[in-house]
């Protein structure tokens, strides 16, 4: 069974429960050792598939990168 396939509300705390856990290890790895700034993004990604909230966040975080890398830009 393919994720589109499942009912929307499924889908949705599916994705959520997937994206938060991924997210919520990212933060902890904050603190901890571990690449942070890989799963963070990876998190909000997944849950970027079914929430806006999480599309606007990962949109201006990458605005963010790229003003950062092209400063004169």
């Amino acid at each position: 069974m393919r994720l589109r396939e499942l009912p929307p509300l499924t889908r949705r705390v599916l994705v959520g429960s997937v994206g938060f856990t991924v997210l919520t290890i990212g933060v902890c790895m904050v603190l901890l050792p571990g690449p942070a700034f890989i799963v963070i993004p990876l998190g909000l990604v997944i849950l970027a598939t079914e929430f806006l909230w999480a599309r606007r966040i990962l949109r201006k975080t990458r605005q963010m990168l790229s003003r950062m890398r092209n400063p004169a830009h």
